[in-house]
């Protein structure tokens, strides 16, 4: 995101359409497709035992859904602790959790 355009979600793989924490997505960023996880959404209404972030945060995924950074720098919901089978990789990688 260095050049200036942020990433943009082509398509939500769930049956609402509608991305929230946790949803796995396909974006857009300079020119290819790529999958990744939502770890953090803006919203303005603050909801119970839902983190509130300041800005929008995406893990980009390779082709075998192993994330393609090798820190993650935001802090992740503690409520992705749940499903471990999932995100088992984010979290071994992740240090603060919200």
């Amino acid at each position: 995101m260095l050049d200036g355009k942020p990433p943009r979600v082509i398509h939500v793989y769930n049956k609402k359409g509608i991305g929230g924490i946790g949803d796995k997505v396909l974006l857009a960023i300079k020119g290819q497709k790529k999958q990744g996880y939502i770890v953090g959404c803006k919203h303005k209404k603050q909801e119970p035992l839902r983190p509130r972030f300041d800005t929008n945060n995406v893990i980009l995924l390779d082709d075998m859904g192993n994330p393609l950074g090798t820190r993650v720098l935001v802090p992740l919901p503690s409520m992705l602790r749940a499903d471990k089978a999932r995100f088992s990789k984010l979290l071994a990688l992740c240090s603060r959790f919200v």
